[in-house]
C-alpha cells in the first residue's frame, strides 16, 4: 500500500507571528497521528522559524521553489544548500504558478528536481492542465509533455519522486475536479511512469491532487485508487482545516 501524503502549500502567505501560531496549532491538531506523510511549506522567509517549531514532530518542512544552481550571482534565488540547512526535506518544483506567472518551463523544471535530487531532497513535481486545454480535449498530451520532458532521464530515481496533479482551472476559483475527471488523470500520470520506469515504481509513486481539496470533499478525492494524497492551498491556511484534510488521507 501506497503511504499518503499531504503537503501545505501556504504560496504568499503568512509573516513570522501568524506563521509561528498557524504551525503550532497544525503540529498540536495532529499530535500522535502517524496515517500519513505531512510537509508545511512555508514562505522562504518563515523556513527556518517553522522549522524549528516542527523539529520534533513527524511533519517535514517543504520549500514552494528552489534554483538549480549550487550558488553563484542569481538575485532572488534559493540554493538546495540554503533549503538543506534550514531543515527542508521536501521542494515544491513546477507549480502552476511559477509555470503561469514566472517563466517556468519543463526544461527548468528537469534542472530543478536533479539539482533537488541530488542535494538529497525529495521533490514534489507539479504538473496539470489549463481549462483551454481540457476543454480543448488537450489533457493527456499536455501531461505526457509535461512528464516526459520534466522528468526525462530519471529512470529509477523516479520512485523518489513524488508528483503532484493540479488541474490548473480548479486552482483557487472553488472549482474542483470530479472524482472520475481525477481518477482518470492520476491513472494515466501513472501509466506514464510505468512506460518511463516499469510498472513497480509506477505503482509505487505516490501522486497528489492539488486541485482545491478541502474538508468537504478530500475524503471522497483521496479516497480514489490512484489517488494519494493531496497538495493543499487555501485549506491549509487554517489548522484545523488543514488537520481535517489530513485525516481524510487515511
Amino acid at each position: 500500500m501506497r503511504r499518503p501524503i499531504v503537503a501545505a502549500n501556504w504560496k504568499m502567505n503568512m509573516t513570522s507571528g501568524p506563521g509561528v501560531e498557524l504551525a503550532r496549532g497544525v503540529a498540536a491538531d495532529l499530535e500522535g497521528f502517524d496515517g500519513a506523510d505531512v510537509v508545511i511549506c512555508p514562505p522562504f522567509t518563515v523556513l527556518a522559524t517553522v522549522g524549528e517549531i516542527l523539529r520534533d514532530t513527524a511533519i517535514g518542512l517543504g520549500a514552494q521553489d528552489v534554483h538549480w544552481e549550487p550558488d553563484g550571482a542569481f538575485t532572488g534565488e534559493i540554493s538546495t544548500a540554503m533549503l538543506t540547512d534550514v531543515g527542508c526535506q521536501w521542494v515544491i518544483v513546477g507549480h502552476s504558478e511559477r509555470r503561469t506567472y514566472f517563466g517556468e518551463t519543463d526544461e527548468t523544471v528537469l534542472r530543478k528536481v536533479e539539482a533537488v535530487m541530488t542535494a538529497g531532497l525529495r521533490p514534489i513535481v507539479c504538473v496539470g492542465e489549463t481549462l483551454e486545454q481540457r476543454e480543448s480535449d488537450r489533457t493527456e498530451a499536455v501531461l505526457r509533455t509535461q512528464i516526459s520532458d520534466g522528468l526525462r532521464g530519471l529512470g529509477s530515481r523516479l520512485a523518489e519522486v513524488v508528483i503532484a496533479y493540479e488541474p490548473v482551472w480548479a486552482i483557487g476559483t472553488g472549482r474542483t475536479a470530479t472524482p472520475e475527471q481525477a481518477q482518470a488523470a492520476h491513472l494515466f500520470i501513472r501509466g506514464l511512469v510505468g512506460e518511463m520506469a516499469g510498472d513497480q515504481i509506477a505503482h509505487g509513486m505516490r501522486i497528489q491532487y492539488g486541485g482545491s481539496a478541502k474538508p468537504s470533499n478530500a475524503s471522497e478525492l483521496f479516497a480514489l485508487p490512484d489517488v494519494d494524497g493531496g497538495l493543499i492551498g487555501g485549506a491549509c491556511l487554517k489548522a484545523d482545516s488543514f488537520a481535517e484534510v489530513v485525516r481524510a488521507a487515511v
